[in-house]
């Protein structure tokens, strides 16, 4: 079995709306994703694109795939990666697919010259925190993420 990786195409758009409400399930929050076929389309392959997808195949089925985004480090001066999802199917878990798409990731930043990849991961999911490890991630312990959405955002926007 070979584990394949590519651009994501707009013929994929489909594939990856399923992916990521199969990853909302798994993070106990089915009912979340609100995106649609159009608004994930546009996202990825408008003008400019706001992201970009990796589709993970095995045989020539997808597998899984990555999103990820550019953001910027004031500090370093320099852009980073930030990997919004990553998502294997369950019978495809623990044939490398995850490992492989890190691996692409991290060349993807090293060759833009990009200066970080990171990620957030929720704490109850000790197999992928033990897996991020075991590929040489560091939790950022001391720093929580900080969220503004829905009416709190509107409120906020309003003062």
């Amino acid at each position: 079995m070979s584990i394949t990786l590519r651009p994501a195409e707009p013929a994929d758009t489909a594939t990856i709306l399923g992916f990521v409400r199969e990853l909302a399930a798994f993070e106990r929050e089915p009912d979340a994703v609100v995106a649609t076929e159009p608004m994930l389309a546009e996202a990825l392959f408008g003008v400019p694109p706001a992201a970009e997808a990796v589709i993970a195949e095995r045989d020539g089925q997808a597998v899984g795939f990555a999103l990820f985004f550019a953001n910027f480090s004031t500090w370093t001066g320099r852009r980073g990666l930030y990997l919004e999802d990553l998502y294997v199917t369950p019978s495809a878990r623990g044939a490398g697919v995850g490992k492989a798409l890190l691996i692409h990731l991290a060349g993807v930043a090293r060759d833009r010259g990009w200066a970080r990849f990171e990620w957030s991961v929720l704490d109850w999911n000790m197999p992928a925190v033990e897996f991020y490890r075991a590929m040489g991630a560091q939790a950022m312990d001391e720093w929580t993420v900080q969220r503004v959405s829905g009416e709190a955002l509107k409120t906020l926007a309003g003062r």
